[in-house]
């Protein structure tokens, strides 16, 4: 990558800012690669995708070195800025969230998602606790020299049905109210792709707002609407790749045909795709 590491945080900052961001999510180098040849403005991390790329679970079943390296992977084969998904920042304490900061930034991304649940499904951190976790995290940028790290706090009220369902978007309200304080960028809000809701919570949020899509949700202009700012579809494009290789496997296992394969890219597309100057 030519531009420096500002440059590639104001760009991916600025993006927020007007109109929608889309990010199909990748996970190693080659997936990376390839959603950039297709024109995406920022390459975005799936920690689900990249768990089982390295044989793992979601959910921190990862360590902090192998996530980093596979973030350095990433940024080593795209000319695009790359957020990172770094989960909790593999660990609970504020010092846990400020030392995966420091080890990313050290890797070439220019922001990332922090999550404020303490394992899948929940429970939450508060509040006043996330916070002090996401001003560990400004304040590890800030000690690397980048000030413009653009950080995502993830909320994942509406993901695991967090409360009361009458009582979650006051909730979400209120976490971005301190999560802003606390130095966010923006807000991440999987599980809710209610238009009528997100409607109210990007009138009420001091941050932009940001969700996950996929099948069944709605069309991403609907989304820009609405004045969502970014769609992301986490471990979505992970999925579909690892289901092809299954069906190809189960196809050829087991009726010795090769059907599944039908679609695939031509070889010299895809090896072309890798080819940079």
């Amino acid at each position: 990558m030519t531009d420096s590491p500002q440059r590639r945080a104001a760009i991916l900052r600025e993006l927020h800012t007007d109109g929608i961001l889309v990010l199909p999510n990748a996970w190693d180098a080659g997936s990376a690669a390839l959603i950039a040849s297709a024109g995406a403005k920022v390459i975005a991390t799936t920690s689900a995708a990249v768990s089982w790329a390295l044989g793992r679970p979601d959910g921190e079943g990862l360590t902090r070195a192998d996530m980093v390296a596979a973030v350095a992977r990433i940024v080593g084969a795209v000319d695009v800025p790359v957020t990172a998904d770094i989960e909790g920042g593999y660990g609970p304490s504020a010092d846990d969230v400020a030392a995966s900061v420091e080890a990313i930034i050290g890797a070439g991304a220019v922001g990332a998602n922090i999550e404020d649940s303490l394992a899948p499904g929940g429970p939450l951190h508060t509040p006043a606790e996330q916070g002090q976790r996401l001003r560990a995290a400004r304040s590890a940028a800030e000690r690397a020299g980048l000030p413009e790290f653009v950080i995502n706090a993830r909320t994942d009220v509406y993901l695991f049905q967090i409360g009361a369902e009458e009582g979650r978007l006051d909730d979400v309200v209120a976490r971005a109210e301190i999560y802003a304080e606390s130095g966010a960028d923006c807000l991440f809000v999987p599980g809710l792709v209610d238009l009528d809701v997100l409607t109210v919570l990007v009138a009420r949020s001091p941050l932009p707002i940001n969700v996950m899509a996929g099948p069944g949700a709605p069309e991403i202009a609907a989304f820009e609407a609405v004045g969502v700012r970014r769609v992301s579809v986490g471990s979505g494009v992970g999925q579909a790749a690892y289901s092809v290789a299954r069906r190809v496997a189960d196809e050829l296992l087991t009726k010795g045909t090769y059907a599944a394969l039908e679609d695939a890219e031509p070889f010299g597309t895809l090896n072309g795709a890798f080819a940079r100057s």
